[in-house]
């Protein structure tokens, strides 16, 4: 199930009586505390369940894919939990510039939200392909803590920004992935989430395949495997 078009679809991975998760396309707010257009996710997902419903973690304006819902009080209550107990698994997709170890851990405090205090932030990372011109790479990013733009700023930290990173890039960089590779977005997709069901406990895999417009610029660079 999907409403919208294109990359500005709103495609269903998961739905039952208490949660809902999507695939949410660049440029997408989640919520108006985020942003002053009445379109949001939020809002969509509401309009296509016909009831309220609440966001259990946010992803930035850019990124692209899995976003989880519950659709209750109780359920969003539970599921907040385990994720600020660190039992859920997020892996992301970023296409970075440069060529970054084949794996490692970033340990560096940032600010859970702007202008805070800085605290604890931990990012696992490996390398999964570099580009033939060795100019990026596509890097597996898995969080294990939940700061604001953590995955970007801890990219940036080691010294390899995501390309399309208006906050943390370059402009020349991303213009020059926007012509040549018609890369026109922030290049970080949310491509799992792994949590235990918030009544029953079973474990679910929630996956998003990447959107068009990373997947055909990543296929451009040489970046893809065809199992992404």
């Amino acid at each position: 199930m999907a409403f919208g078009s294109n990359d500005s679809e709103l495609a269903v991975l998961f739905s039952d009586d208490w949660m809902i998760a999507v695939c949410k396309p660049s440029g997408l707010a989640v919520h108006r505390g985020w942003a002053r257009e009445d379109d949001t996710a939020l809002a969509r997902v509401r309009r296509l369940l016909g009831q309220r419903v609440y966001p259990i973690h946010r992803l930035d304006r850019g990124t692209s894919g899995v976003l989880v819902f519950a659709r209750d009080g109780e359920t969003a209550s539970r599921m907040g939990v385990a994720w600020q107990a660190g039992q859920v698994t997020k892996r992301y997709l970023a296409l970075v510039r440069g060529v970054p170890p084949d794996c490692g851990t970033i340990d560096h405090p940032i600010p859970r939200q702007a202008g805070g205090e800085r605290v604890a932030a931990v990012t696992e990372f490996r390398r999964l392909r570099r580009s033939s011109s060795e100019r990026c790479s596509l890097v597996e990013a898995c969080p294990r803590t939940g700061r604001l733009h953590q995955v970007r700023r801890h990219l940036k930290h080691i010294s390899h920004p995501l390309v399309g990173d208006t906050k943390y890039g370059r402009g020349d960089i991303n213009r020059l992935y926007r012509a040549s590779y018609g890369l026109c977005r922030l290049a970080l997709h949310a491509a799992s989430v792994d949590i235990s069901h918030p009544w029953s406990g079973a474990a679910l895999e929630l996956r998003a395949p990447l959107t068009r417009d990373l997947r055909e610029p990543f296929g451009a660079l040489g970046v893809l495997d065809g199992t992404e």
